[in-house]
């Protein structure tokens, strides 16, 4: 498991915005969505165990989410070309951020020392930013369950 990670950001700030490659082609920017709820979730890596289970809760919550009228945006470091891979695999219908120069990571203080079997790396930890309308930060969620994470972000936009 990773040691717990120290976030920079904090609730009721201003979310950084980004601009990044994204699957399917072309670029996307968190400004292409103010006056939305954002659900940015970072994940370690397409494809794996656990960031599969979490990015499936998404897709079977995602009509949900638009009826919400949110979006949900997931990054990771992966090419935009894993990205298209992933989502196709698994017919996923948001958007995946590319993150290979680890800015979005950086701004957003995910990016950090991970542990796993004794052995310690750099990696992206697990944390969900909830981002209103106004571009500030609703809520993090700092230690996510992936299979039940999306199920918890509803909950909050219902509240």
């Amino acid at each position: 498991m990773s040691k717990a990670n120290e976030l920079t950001l904090k609730e009721g700030e201003k979310a950084p915005d980004f601009t990044a490659p994204a699957n399917g082609g072309g670029k996307v920017s968190l400004s292409d969505f103010k006056g939305k709820n954002v659900i940015l979730y970072f994940y370690p890596k397409d494809d794996t165990p656990g960031c599969t289970k979490e990015a499936c809760a998404f897709r079977d919550e995602f009509a949900a989410f638009k009826r919400k009228d949110a979006v949900v945006l997931g990054v990771s470091v992966d090419s935009a070309k894993s990205h298209d891979k992933f989502a196709k695999k698994f017919k996923l219908p948001f958007t995946l951020v590319s993150d290979e120069d680890k800015k979005i990571v950086q701004a957003y203080g995910v990016w950090g020392e991970k542990s796993f079997m004794g052995r310690k790396y750099l990696g992206t930890h697990r944390v969900t930013f909830l981002i209103g309308p106004d571009g500030r930060i609703k809520k993090i969620w700092p230690k996510v369950k992936p299979e039940e994470h999306a199920e918890e972000v509803l909950a909050v936009l219902d509240s």
